[in-house]
C-alpha cells in the first residue's frame, strides 16, 4: 500500500495573504491532488503545522483551507498530527486547531497525543509536537512500542532547519535508533541521516527558501520506498544582472513573484534602468535590488553572496558578542521572541 505524506502546510500564512494562498493553490490543484488521484492513493498523513498561527485563523483563510484542501481531502483517510503551530498553549496540545476546526470531517483522524496505528499491516508510531502534557506518554511509547516506523513533528539536533543552518539544539536523534525509519515535519528543508528523514514542506514561504526544492512524498508501506514529487512553482526568484541585453531577457515568469535582482556588473545606468523597468512591467509582487560593491582585496564571488534572514543575523550577532552568558540559551530565547513576534496580529 502507498500513502501520501505532506507536512507544514501553514494554512492562513501571513494573516491569510491572498498572494501566497494563490501560490499555494497551484500546488494543490496542479500537483498534489492530481498525483494522488492518479496513483490511487487512499490514505494521507499530514505530519503537523497544518495551520500557521497558534492564536487563530481569519474567516477568509479558513474558507480557503476548506475549499482548496479539506473538501478535496474528504475522499481520503487522513491522519493529521498536531504541530507546534497548531497548538494554543506552548506546553500543551490540549487546545489545538485540528480538534477545533476539523470536527465536521469524519475522514480526519486528529492526533494530539502519541498513538500507535496499523496502516495496511505496518505498525507505526505517530508523534505530534512533544511538550509537557504528552512527554511522559511519548517516552513510554518510545521505549515500549513494537512499531518500526515513526511519523512525527520533531525538533531534533543535527538536521538542517533551513538552507545553511543546522540545528544545534533539540532532542538527541539517538533516541530513535531502534526504529527502521523516522519521518518528520517541523523543519521546512529536506535532510536525512539514512534513518531519520525531514521531508520538507510543500512550497516556498520565506526568502531563504529560494532555489530550495519543495514538494511532497508517497511512501510504500511494504518496501519503505519514498517517492518524491517536486513542486515546480516558485514564489521567490533571484535574478543576476551583468550588463546583459535586457531585450532578450524573458520576464514573464516573474509575474506575481517576489524578485531580488543581484547586480554583478553595471557599467551603463540607462541600460540597467530599462532592465528594471522591464521586470516591473511583468508585475512582480515585490522587487528588491542588491548591488555588489567592488573591493580592492580581490574578486568577489557573487554566487556566495545571499541575503541573510533575520534568524541568521541574530545568531551571528550573539556569536560575535562579548559576554559570559550561555550563547546557545541566548540564541534560543531570541528565536522564541522572533517567532512570537511573527504571530502578533
Amino acid at each position: 500500500m502507498k500513502v501520501a505524506i505532506i507536512t507544514d502546510s501553514h494554512y492562513g500564512f501571513k494573516k491569510g495573504s491572498k498572494h501566497f494562498h494563490d501560490y499555494f493553490e497551484l500546488f494543490y490543484k496542479n500537483v498534489f491532488f492530481p498525483t494522488i488521484e492518479e496513483r490511487g492513493i487512499k490514505t494521507v498523513i499530514h505530519m503537523g503545522d497544518a495551520f500557521d498561527n497558534r492564536k487563530g485563523i481569519d474567516f477568509w483563510g479558513l474558507d480557503w483551507t476548506r475549499r482548496v484542501v479539506l473538501e478535496p481531502l474528504r475522499k481520503y483517510e487522513v491522519y493529521m498530527l498536531v504541530g507546534n503551530h497548531d497548538i494554543f498553549f506552548r506546553n500543551s496540545t490540549i487546545i489545538n486547531a485540528i480538534d477545533l476546526l476539523l470536527q465536521e470531517y469524519d475522514n480526519v483522524i486528529p492526533i494530539s497525543s502519541p498513538k500507535e496505528f496499523c496502516i495496511d499491516g505496518l505498525d507505526t508510531l505517530m508523534l505530534p509536537w512533544i511538550c509537557t502534557d504528552n512527554r511522559e506518554k511519548t517516552d513510554y511509547l518510545l521505549k515500549n512500542t513494537q512499531a518500526k516506523v515513526v511519523f512525527s513533528h520533531l525538533e531534533l539536533s543535527g538536521f538542517v532547519a533551513y538552507p545553511g543552518h543546522v540545528m544545534k539544539e533539540g532532542m538527541d536523534a539517538s533516541i530513535f535508533k531502534k526504529f527502521d525509519r523516522v519521518y518528520s515535519g517541523h523543519y521546512h528543508t529536506k535532510s536525512d541521516d539514512g534513518k531519520i528523514y525531514y521531508l520538507g514542506n510543500p512550497y516556498q514561504m520565506f526568502w531563504n527558501d529560494v532555489d530550495d526544492t519543495r514538494g511532497f512524498h508517497i511512501f510504500d508501506t511494504d518496501t519503505y520506498e519514498l517517492e518524491y514529487f517536486k513542486n515546480p512553482y516558485n514564489m521567490f526568484e533571484r535574478v543576476y544582472y551583468e550588463d546583459n541585453d535586457y531585450k532578450k531577457f524573458d520576464t514573464s515568469y516573474l509575474e506575481e513573484k517576489i524578485v531580488k535582482v543581484v547586480v554583478r556588473q553595471k557599467s551603463n545606468q540607462l541600460k540597467f534602468d530599462k532592465f528594471i523597468d522591464k521586470i516591473l512591467k511583468a508585475n512582480p509582487l515585490d522587487l528588491k535590488v542588491v548591488e555588489i560593491i567592488d573591493v580592492n582585496d580581490g574578486d568577489v564571488d557573487c554566487e556566495e553572496i545571499s541575503a541573510e534572514d533575520t534568524l541568521s543575523i541574530l545568531d551571528k550577532y550573539v556569536e560575535e558578542a562579548e559576554f559570559n552568558l550561555d550563547k546557545m540559551i541566548v540564541k534560543k530565547l531570541l528565536r522564541d521572541v522572533y517567532k512570537e513576534a511573527l504571530e502578533i496580529e
